[in-house]
């Protein structure tokens, strides 16, 4: 089998399979005018990657993309560390916690009631409240009805309370990042 950069692999269940002798193949197999490739993902890999450069030995190393920008990723990181420090940054993390560990707590709180009284009172969750629908129906949908009542909630206590100052630590970070990188973004 051919790939698409011209050089022969074998594998494969087709004509040109390792099972079959090559017009190219030596007496061993071996390809005696071009290198095999037994790798099927040899294609896949950059150019430059594994490949002699005519003389045998391998190719010289190409440098890398970031190379001279380590001095910028290094203040970029303490641009990220400054404003971590900020006030801004811990008023707008006090808020979140403000809000989050109240209402897992009180939603936990809920669920493992629910499940605690379903499993260890099931006369109480059997008691009929209208017709068919007894206690623990009831105590179900109050499950999902205080799962939306509580995602409602977060999302309108983010709105209010973070997502503004939030934006406006993201864009200062930004400018920051910008301005320690040399304006390149």
């Amino acid at each position: 089998m051919q790939s698409s950069n011209g050089r022969h692999r074998d594998g494969g269940g087709g004509s040109e399979s390792s099972s079959g002798r090559h017009e190219d193949q030596g007496e061993y197999g071996t390809a005696s005018r071009e290198v095999r490739y037994e790798d099927p993902w040899y294609d896949a890999l950059a150019s430059g990657w594994g490949e002699p450069d005519g003389t045998g030995g391998p190719a010289p190393a190409v440098p890398g993309a970031r190379a001279g920008r380590e001095e910028a990723a290094v203040r970029a990181r303490d641009v990220y560390l400054e404003v971590q420090r900020s006030a801004a940054f811990q008023e707008v993390r006090s808020r979140y916690r403000r809000f989050v560990v109240p209402g897992v707590a009180i939603f936990l709180t809920w669920y493992v009631g629910y499940v605690v009284t379903a499993t260890t009172a099931p006369g109480l969750m059997a008691r009929p409240v209208a017709g068919a629908v007894n206690v623990a129906m009831v105590a179900g949908l109050g499950q999902f009805l205080t799962t939306f009542l509580l995602t409602w909630a977060y999302a309108r206590h983010a709105r209010l309370r973070r997502d503004r100052a939030a934006l406006e630590l993201r864009w200062d970070t930004q400018e920051l990042t910008r301005g320690a990188r040399g304006g390149v973004s």
